[in-house]
């Protein structure tokens, strides 16, 4: 089987900026709340980046997809053809969704159909939800990590900080940000999975 565990990074897009009245080289830090909300919209926002990594082998390294968004969606849609299991936290709500939108944005037909059935985990093992057993808890990944006692991902750059440091040039500190989100997930993974506990000989 083969699992893909990937995170993506957003930015909001140059026509989403003027359509608000941001100017990139104008925008002020009491403008946080709406680069946020355009960030999270694919409608507003583009992928900036995509970490993942594709298992087996086990611990296979993390990869990052980057440069033109098309360049990006196509490379998932690749990877996503000898995929079995996708994993990430918030994936049905976000990530997935925000990268078949972008899709049909740019007229990238997708590569198999990903059904996004909820109460299930498979095709698509989303942690947030797992971890909740599909209740009201939208746990953050920081916070589950570091509840099960996992380095957190969030050391020097969260979420909000992605266009700040995108404006200042600071992208290879992006893609670390998202490949270490991709490894967190796949260590929550193994632990809400059971997977590193031997079962009892017989």
């Amino acid at each position: 089987m083969k699992i893909l565990f990937f995170d993506i990074e957003t930015v909001p897009t140059e026509q989403s900026l003027h359509d608000n009245g941001l100017l990139e080289s104008q925008i002020k830090l009491d403008e946080a709340e709406i680069i946020k909300k355009l960030s999270l919209s694919a409608a507003t926002a583009r992928i900036l980046c995509l970490a993942y990594a594709l298992e087996p082998p086990l611990d296979s390294p993390v990869s990052v997809l980057d440069g033109d968004e098309r360049d990006i969606l196509q490379g998932f849609w690749k990877l996503a053809t000898e995929t079995s299991l996708f994993v990430g936290h918030n994936l049905l709500d976000f990530d997935l969704r925000f990268i078949y939108q972008r899709s049909v944005i740019h007229q990238i037909k997708p590569s198999r159909e990903i059904p996004f059935a909820r109460f299930r985990n498979a095709p698509i093992f989303d942690t947030m939800h797992e971890w909740s057993k599909w209740g009201r808890e939208h746990v953050s990944l920081d916070l589950l990590a570091r509840a099960l006692g996992i380095p957190s991902p969030k050391e020097n750059i969260d979420g909000s900080k992605v266009y700040p440091y995108f404006r200042a040039g600071r992208f290879p500190e992006i893609c670390e940000y998202c490949s270490r989100d991709v490894e967190t997930v796949r260590q929550v993974y193994r632990r809400l999975t059971f997977a590193s506990i031997q079962s009892p000989e017989r």
